[in-house]
């Protein structure tokens, strides 16, 4: 199997593209030992994240088992997480 994304954490819900992914094609990747397969809704670019289980609104974006953010809307599997659906919880001096 080719590596198409990577995962390092069992707690991620997000995948890394290692190379341009296109919409409507069928992504392999580990979890641990085990081989997952998504179909992408979305073209992924090098190095950008895709979902790899549905992320409710204003949950968690987990990656590399680091939470980067939080999702501003409901994000489905296979679709692109970047800075139009995912926001900061850090450094945010609007939340006291």
């Amino acid at each position: 199997m080719q590596k198409q994304a990577v995962v390092i954490n069992k707690s991620d819900n997000v995948a890394t593209a290692v190379a341009n992914l296109v919409a409507g094609s069928t992504v392999s990747f580990f979890v641990g030992q085990d081989v997952q397969q998504i179909v992408l809704s979305e073209d992924i670019p090098l190095g950008h994240k895709f979902a790899i289980q549905d992320i409710a609104n204003n949950k968690e974006v987990v990656k590399y088992g680091e939470v980067i953010g939080s999702s501003l809307n409901v994000i489905n599997k296979g679709h692109h997480v970047h800075i139009h659906n995912i926001q900061s919880n850090r450094g945010r001096g609007d939340w006291k």
